[in-house]
């Protein structure tokens, strides 16, 4: 028998079966629950349980700590009801409207702009619309059904002819997924994949100015943004702080400058944490979290777009709040972890 989730303040409610996980069910039925990894390694499906029991499947105690666990905090992503649910989180809007969905993809084509990052074109299923958000994010499904995720890195409204979405990996090596990528995968190798996911995207209700903040190929989904903003014509100041640590590692580098360059409304500032001395750089240095700390530390007015790495992403997140007085709500990530980081620390 299905038990009922009920969600506050919004009081939308819809149906669980007992062996499912909150999240999965929400969506399912097209609720808009925040969520980044589904996996029990980012937390940012993290809410209060206000009423009801869950049991957790394995998870990482940085997501949800037995501490938190005990204090009612649950994890939709690996929480399965045991009862009727009443839970408190913020609602999503625009998290439900395109409902994700498995399709075929062929490869286009496959450039390397750095030694270890590969840009993929993938082309769409002819005669079905493959709608997201930008910043939103496809899954593979590889032969044992195991799943690997990866960010759209162009806009939907830059699909091109024929209708393609751009994606940024960089090579893990031992990597099942990218090891293939930058082995043995060639033009019109045909892959399965289902999407769109995520909660990641453009606050548009919103209209002050913006920190888009990645590290390494964590500018895939800033990229999607930044082009829906041009396209849509959404004016709002924003500055994209992009860390790597070599030069070669800013393999849009060029891309970057471009769009600063064409958008008034956006600056570009390049962060390296440990130029070599053949990279002649004379740009900014340090963690990138920390540039902008030091060039906005008061960021009470903005909104904070991160993705990339686990460890800047958690950085950013609490000195952002704890030194700059960013409201905690203000802050949307999408933290980029990986197979290896989801089972590291599990509990």
């Amino acid at each position: 028998m299905p038990f009922t989730v009920t969600v506050q303040p919004s009081g939308r409610s819809f149906s669980v079966e007992a062996d499912e996980p909150v999240l999965a069910a929400g969506v399912r039925q097209g609720v808009g629950l925040p969520y980044g990894c589904k996996d029990g390694a980012c937390g940012s499906c993290k809410c209060r349980l206000l009423e009801g029991s869950v049991l957790h499947t394995a998870h990482q105690s940085k997501a949800l700590s037995p501490e938190e666990e005990a204090e009612g905090w649950m994890l939709t992503c690996c929480g399965l009801p045991q009862s009727d649910l009443v839970i408190e989180s913020r609602t999503v809007v625009g998290a439900g409207e395109f409902a994700p969905r498995k399709m075929p993809t062929r490869v286009l084509s496959i450039e390397r702009p750095a030694p270890d990052v590969a840009v993929l074109r993938l082309q769409l299923p002819a005669n079905d619309r493959f709608q997201y958000h930008a910043g939103q994010y496809v899954e593979f499904i590889l032969r044992d059904n195991a799943r690997r995720s990866y960010s759209m890195a162009n806009a939907p409204t830059r699909l091109g002819e024929p209708p393609s979405i751009e994606l940024h990996l960089r090579h893990l090596p031992g990597g099942r997924f990218t090891d293939h990528v930058f082995g043995a995968m060639k033009e019109r190798e045909i892959l399965r994949m289902e999407g769109p996911f995520g909660t990641f995207f453009l606050r548009e209700d919103a209209s002050g100015p913006m920190v888009l903040l990645a590290s390494g190929t964590g500018l895939a989904p800033i990229k999607a943004l930044i082009e829906h903003m041009q396209d849509r014509n959404i004016i709002r100041p924003a500055v994209l702080y992009w860390g790597a640590r070599r030069r070669a590692d800013l393999y849009l580098h060029d891309w970057a400058l471009a769009a600063a360059e064409a958008l008034p409304w956006l600056r570009y500032v390049p962060v390296l944490s440990e130029p070599a001395a053949d990279d002649a750089w004379t740009g900014r240095t340090g963690f990138v979290h920390q540039a902008v700390m030091a060039d906005l530390p008061d960021l009470s007015g903005h909104q904070v777009y991160a993705c990339g790495a686990p460890v800047m992403v958690e950085s950013a997140q609490r000195d952002f709040v704890e030194r700059c007085a960013l409201p905690a709500d203000a802050f949307f990530a999408d933290s980029f972890t990986s197979e290896a980081d989801k089972h590291a620390q599990t509990a």
